[in-house]
């Protein structure tokens, strides 16, 4: 198996949470198996969420942050986002650095589009993992939600910007998971993270 780039953004707005510690097993085992990682906490980032002009001529200058978080992008081969699902959406926190940093000229281009009249990707190239957590049943996220943040995620953003195919791994129950059941995830996560999956 070669090395691969992998970058990892723990997408939790907490300094401490089981979506970090999920983050953490991927990026320790793939550093173990021989991967060159780079991991980004959310919660360290200090950057104005609002992306407020709302248009693409007059964009608010990036913080060093999000410039590095652009950086790490650029350099991986591989990309990582954990990150709960919060009242059907994604934490505030996380979205804000979806709309701040994912801008065009440098992850897409308005330009040149796709055949199906999309911008053009810029950050082709590259395969993504989602690790997606939250309490709603699985069940019940695909019959009555249909994935609609799985969807956003994979699709609307990674895809969009050219990092595909972007896998899902889902895990729910997340609030009071049962006796045993953490340390299952992080295994799981830990076998994705030392194959670069």
């Amino acid at each position: 198996m070669s090395s691969k780039r992998i970058f990892v953004l723990n997408g939790h707005p907490a300094a401490q949470s089981l979506t970090g510690s999920l983050a953490e097993s991927y990026a320790n085992a793939a550093r173990k198996a021989g991967h060159q990682v780079r991991l980004i906490q959310l919660h360290d980032l200090q950057f104005d969420m609002d992306y407020g002009f709302g248009g693409y001529e007059r964009q608010k200058p990036l913080e060093p942050e999000l410039e590095q978080l652009l950086t790490d992008l650029e350099w991986a081969e591989h990309v990582v986002v954990a990150t709960p699902m919060w009242w059907g959406g994604l934490p505030a926190k996380l979205k804000g650095l979806f709309d701040r940093a994912l801008l065009p000229g440098r992850t897409f281009d308005t330009r040149n589009t796709t055949p199906l009249g999309l911008p053009a990707p810029l950050l082709t190239g590259k395969t993504g993992r989602i690790l997606l957590l939250s309490d709603t049943p699985g069940w019940v996220f695909r019959l009555f939600y249909r994935d609609a943040l799985a969807v956003q995620l994979r699709r609307q953003i990674l895809e969009f910007v050219g990092i595909k195919p972007a896998k899902v791994s889902t895990f729910s129950g997340t609030s009071h998971p049962k006796d045993g059941l953490v340390a299952r995830w992080q295994s799981r996560v830990a076998k994705m993270g030392a194959l670069g999956l």
